[in-house]
């Protein structure tokens, strides 16, 4: 408090200035300068930057530059009209108007690079900062003081041109208490604000948000996790860089209504109504902005430099995950703002939600016995036959997907007819991996291969039905639901679909990247298109027996040659007839029965396509020594005996296919989880002195059995046998 009373005494040397010019800052700075005392500009700045009214009248753009309240909101509705056209029509462009404030921003940049180098100058702005926001923070709580006068804004767009605000003395007193005072601001204002900053150069946006990340680090480094409303605001940042990059607000799949089931009626009366019956929820700032993270093509700054690691480090998901699911409106959940947490930490996140979602159905199961006196299972249970899986899961699946889809959320349970193994999670992986194998089958015809991209992709002219692209749906979903890792190879753009885009002209570069090679030099080629090109608006493609099938892009395509006015448009046609039009019935399908097990999971609003292919397909980067370091013994062994040693030598010096197979034998899959082979537990047992057995494993627990045999060569050799020729459960 001493400090207040030194930088804001009653009397001032300057007591005309009740608010700040470039040029006015510049001509106390000038006669400081010349007497060598900078006290009276001290004085000054600690006055108005700490005076809401004398900051909000400050560093004003001249009448000319700046119109008047009224027409600023008129070029916003206008803007705002404009980008809803461009929006219908699929623009990727930036689809916001500028926004228009009264303050003269480069001026304020240039003050500030002005004064900061003077270090008592920075302790001015920042006593300054301190004695401000409490007085800000009243004036937005009790007078609605952004409703009178917009303008009001002007405080918190001067205050986040300090590029000091980075510093430890920040961060300690000022930002705190700045972060609390902007929590009050109006939605529409913060709108504003982030439309406003996506307006800023990346190295404006990039400091902002290593200022808010730098604050995030600070408080859990220092500080407790609770009352973290505060760190919302990097939130904003986020934003802006979305609006900022490039954007595809159009090209949205159609959502089909959640199919409901007959336990809905039941939960009601016994009082347990889903809390996600509405869907998953939405960010108020993103409906507001009308613009979702999957619009945005390409942000400004990477999305993985929004995640901060010492944060995902001592986040605890277990209590984080009880204020995102119950006490969403008194306590704050950093799943609110998932893209400061990584895809591991996600994940666990959704795994404790597919738990008690598991938990809840079994619960609602035994209620609904004691009511009815009938005796349900309270587990998806799969009775299948090795040599008719796919007839015996559609059977079963598309029974429960029409009697009752909420069955799909329970936990899952396979068995193999004929066969020893009680499922842990280890017959599961076998039973999608087996499905997985024959549904992808090119001699089936459900999907094409491309040998170049290594990726599958609808079969156009298939001619299975609609079921069976149902079930690799359901069986996504099931993956995900119980986490489990599949060995499938999409594109990109069908995660995009999942998750409500359709598929565009940029989509083709991994999908079909041939076709997205022709389409973009028929976009850049400089001669005469319709003369040299000779290309109409009818295309041709092959069907399922090699005969030719012909699609008008539009009526008469035949009719219409394609020229240097209209290839964008044949470009985005084709790209909509090869990734949506020709491919509908067959996603649908697929689409539908991944919505019958995730339509009630917080999958949309936690993660972007590319994290969800992570979370379905794991991650094909394998760190083995990652896997060593966080590998447990148990049955006498430990990390210094000689077989130990000996195995880790051996699995080091496998090649990348002997690798994956080592990988499939122990866990059941050849992938590493999210997060890498660090997080997967895997347990190397004894089983017994040296004999002739191979090893054995428990893919339920990711555990090898390993007998101690007496010299490296055999070990080596008993191994590769084991991990070539194992499949299926009889071995134990």
């Amino acid at each position: 408090m001493a400090a207040h009373a030194f930088i804001f005494p009653v009397i001032s040397l300057c007591p005309e200035v009740h608010y700040l010019t470039e040029e006015k800052v510049y001509e106390i700075l000038s006669i400081c300068e010349g007497k060598k005392d900078y006290s009276p500009l001290i004085r000054v700045i600690g006055r108005i930057f700490s005076n809401a009214d004398g900051l909000v009248q400050s560093f004003r753009k001249d009448k000319e530059q700046h119109p008047n309240t009224k027409e600023t909101t008129a070029m916003e509705q206008e803007s705002e009209a404009s980008a809803s056209m461009e929006g219908a029509t699929g623009s990727t462009e930036n689809r916001l108007g500028p926004v228009e404030v009264s303050v003269d921003i480069e001026a304020v940049r240039r003050v500030y690079d002005r004064l900061l180098s003077n270090e008592k100058m920075e302790s001015a702005f920042l006593n300054a900062l301190v004695y401000l926001t409490p007085n800000v923070e009243l004036d937005l709580t009790y007078l609605d003081v952004y409703d009178t006068n917009p303008d009001y804004l002007n405080i918190f767009i001067i205050v986040m041109e300090n590029s000091s605000l980075h510093s430890p003395e920040y961060l300690e007193m000022a930002m705190p208490l700045f972060c609390k005072c902007m929590s009050k601001l109006p939605l529409p204002a913060l709108a504003k604000l982030t439309r406003l900053w996506s307006q800023y150069s990346v190295e404006h946006i990039r400091r902002m948000m290593e200022t808010f990340q730098q604050l995030i680090t600070y408080t859990v480094t220092l500080h407790s996790l609770s009352d973290f409303k505060r760190v919302f605001f990097i939130h904003l940042v986020f934003y802006a860089n979305v609006l900022g990059g490039d954007l595809d607000t159009g090209h949205n799949e159609e959502e089909e209504p959640a199919s409901e089931s007959s336990e809905l009626t039941l939960q009601e009366l016994l009082g347990e109504e889903r809390s996600n019956k509405k869907g998953p929820r939405v960010d108020p700032l993103e409906k507001e902005l009308g613009v979702r993270t999957l619009d945005c093509r390409r942000p400004l700054i990477p999305f993985e430099e929004f995640v901060n690691e010492p944060l995902n480090d001592v986040l605890e998901m277990d209590k984080d995950f009880t204020f995102f699911k119950v006490d969403s409106e008194s306590k704050f959940s950093f799943q609110s703002c998932p893209f400061i947490l990584n895809a591991c930490t996600k994940s666990l996140g959704l795994y404790y939600d597919n738990r008690i979602s598991m938990y809840s159905e079994r619960r609602i199961t035994a209620l609904y016995s004691l009511v009815q006196g009938q005796q349900l299972n309270p587990y998806l249970r799969l009775k299948v036959r090795r040599d008719h899986i796919i007839d015996d899961a559609l059977v079963r699946l598309e029974m429960i997907a029409m009697e009752n889809p909420a069955d799909l959320r329970k936990q899952l349970f396979v068995e193999f007819e004929g066969e020893q193994g009680v499922d842990e999670g280890g017959v599961s992986k076998e039973f999608f991996q087996l499905v997985l194998e024959e549904m992808f089958n090119p001699d089936i015809g459900m999907f094409t291969y491309d040998e170049s991209t290594k990726l599958f992709w609808y079969n156009p002219s298939s001619l299975e039905n609609e079921a069976q692209f149902t079930l690799i749906g359901i069986i996504l979903g099931l993956a995900i639901y119980n986490n489990c890792i599949l060995d499938v190879h999409f594109p990109m753009v069908v995660y995009r679909k999942l998750m409500g885009k359709k598929g565009t002209y940029l989509d083709l570069t991994d999908s079909h990247p041939v076709l997205y090679q022709s389409l973009r030099e028929l976009l850049e080629y400089e001669g005469d298109v319709e003369e040299d090109m000779m290309i109409t608006f009818q295309i041709s493609q092959t069907d399922l027996f090699g005969d030719p099938i012909t699609y008008d892009l539009k009526e008469n395509g035949d009719k219409i040659p394609v020229n240097a006015d209209n290839r964008k448009e044949f470009v985005s046609l084709y790209s909509d007839y090869i990734l949506n039009k020709s491919v509908e019935r067959q996603f649908k399908a697929f689409r539908r029965g991944f919505q019958m097990v995730t339509n009630e999971s917080p999958l949309k609003c936690l993660f972007r396509p590319e994290e969800v292919e992570l979370l379905i397909c794991g991650s094909r980067n394998l760190d083995f020594q990652a896997l060593e370091e966080t590998t447990e013994y148990d049955g006498g062994y430990s990390k210094d005996c000689r077989i130990i040693k000996d195995f880790w030598e051996t699995v080091h010096s496998f090649g990348e296919e002997d690798k994956r197979l080592f990988l499939q034998f122990t866990t059941g899959t050849d992938r590493a989880p999210v997060g890498g082979l660090g997080k997967l537990k895997m347990i190397i047992a004894k089983n017994g002195p040296d004999t002739d057995r191979l090893p054995t494993s428990h893919t339920c627990f990711n555990a090898l059995l390993l007998p101690e045999y007496d010299s490296k060569e055999k070990l080596k050799e008993r191994l590769l046998k084991a991990i070539t020729y194992a499949k299926g459960f009889g071995m134990l």
